[in-house]
Formats: structure tokens, C-alpha cells, sequence
């Protein structure tokens, strides 16, 4: 049974938004590793202040290939867990036979699912810059209050920004919707048990895309599980109770993960 865990990042957010999930599961016992994207690795404040260009250049094969290589450097598969994109890379890794079992939490548009009407709305500031695709953008602090962590406190959202928010490559974005990013084999006989975690509320990646994603999935023969938290928006892994979405995460990932 694997004691490693890989906690996977989505866009705009680095390695600091697991802070607790991290924190939570190492006082389980488990040797928690949380990397960041390419040339993510610095504070919020610091990639906001100083983005480093090559950060525009990375699409979603990079970031399947970055994490392919920490797993295969570690001495035991991990157990996988993925926010919003991180969901999606998280997919991308068990088809290609990596990980014990996986969790996607608030997947984002994973290529072959239909994409939902929050989705759509959610990805606008990215698609209307036609040049985005060789940018890396930074989220509005009123689309973070409106859109990504609309259930947070009111008083606290510009802390919450400041704390978290990091430039995002619109390559990421376009990779999506031309097929770049190459498609899953839902019918995969070796991919790992999967948990597709959505949020009721979500207005980033809709609880009836995650339910698609779900019901193309569970194609696979092997365990393949759908839970929908109601009243948590796209910021569940650090709006208030984000502890019980953790826990279930890694409690269904342990019983239900198997040797590699």
C-alpha cells in the first residue's frame, strides 16, 4: 500500500494552495509532495510581481510530462490528487499508467467531455485575447471574487487573492480546446482506480462536466467513483470545510488503490 502522496495544482493557483491538504495528510502519515508547475516555484506575490517569460510557452503536454518524470524518480507510485486542471493531468496520468488511484477534484475541460455553460463564461477572459496563447495571463480580482471563490468571505478575498493567485500560460487554455493536449482512452484496461470529485456551486468546471467526464470514465473496467459536495464552489480545497474533502479524497484513494 502506497504512503506517497502527489498533489497536483490547477491554473492559476501554485503548490501554496495545498498548504492544507499537505499539512493534513502528513500528519496521517503520509509523505505528502506538492510540485509546482514549470517556473511556478516562487511565492504568489513574487510570480505576480516578476513572471518569468517561459511561463507563457508551457502547455498541457509539458505539464503531463513534468509530473510523469517526479513519478517515475520516486521510490514508490503515488497515490495522484488533482485540482481543476490538476484534475485533468491527473487523468492524463493513470492513461498512461501511473498512480495507485487518482482523484479529480473540480476537473477542468477534459478533451471529449462536452464543455458546461460555466465553463464557457469562465474561460472568455482567456479566449477574447486571440494572443493569449503566447501569454501568461493573471486573473481579475473581481473574477476571483465573482467566479473561482464566490462562496469565500467577502472581508477575506483580497487577502485570499494575494496569498494564492499566480499567472496561468493561456497555452493551457488554448491546448484544450484544439486536441493538443492529446485525448484519454476512457476504456483503458491499466488505468487506476479514479474519484471524480465536483462541486455543486462550481462556476469554473460545472458539476455536469465533472458528471460527463465521470460517465465517460467509468468506461474502464476498473473502480471508477463520482461524489458532488453541495454548496462548494471551484475554491473547495480552501473555502471553510475543505478538511471533509479532503479527507474523503484520500480515504476513498486508500481503500481503493492497487499495486504497482
Amino acid at each position: 500500500m502506497s504512503k506517497t502522496i502527489m498533489l497536483i495544482h490547477g491554473a492559476w493557483l501554485n503548490s501554496a494552495s495545498w498548504a492544507g491538504f499537505k499539512a493534513r495528510y502528513e500528519a496521517r502519515g503520509y509523505t505528502v509532495i506538492a510540485p509546482d508547475w514549470p517556473h511556478d516555484d516562487r511565492t504568489p506575490a513574487e510570480l505576480r510581481d516578476f513572471p518569468e517569460q517561459a511561463l507563457a510557452r508551457v502547455g498541457q503536454m509539458d505539464l503531463f510530462n513534468h509530473y510523469d518524470r517526479l513519478i517515475r524518480a520516486l521510490p514508490e507510485t503515488p497515490i495522484l490528487i488533482g485540482h481543476s486542471l490538476g484534475g485533468v493531468v491527473v487523468q492524463h496520468l493513470l492513461d498512461r499508467g501511473l498512480g495507485v488511484a487518482g482523484v479529480a477534484i473540480n476537473p477542468a475541460p477534459t478533451p471529449g467531455v462536452p464543455l458546461g455553460p460555466h465553463a464557457i463564461v469562465s474561460a472568455l477572459p482567456v479566449f477574447l485575447d486571440l494572443f493569449s496563447w503566447k501569454k501568461a495571463k493573471t486573473m481579475s480580482r473581481k473574477f476571483f471574487a465573482q467566479r473561482f471563490a464566490q462562496t469565500a468571505p467577502r472581508d477575506r478575498v483580497t487577502a485570499l487573492y494575494d496569498a494564492y493567485i499566480v499567472p496561468t500560460p493561456g497555452k493551457v487554455y488554448w491546448d484544450g480546446v484544439t486536441g493538443a493536449s492529446g485525448r484519454i482512452d476512457w476504456k483503458n484496461p491499466d488505468r487506476a482506480p479514479l474519484l471524480l470529485i465536483g462541486g455543486e456551486l462550481d462556476l469554473i468546471a460545472d458539476a455536469a462536466m465533472t458528471r460527463g467526464i465521470f460517465n465517460r470514465q467509468k468506461q474502464a473496467p476498473s473502480r471508477t467513483d463520482l461524489k458532488i459536495f453541495e454548496g462548494r464552489s471551484h475554491w473547495t480545497c480552501m473555502d471553510a470545510g475543505w478538511e471533509a474533502v479532503a479527507d474523503y479524497a484520500l480515504d476513498w484513494a486508500v481503500e481503493h488503490q492497487i499495486r504497482r
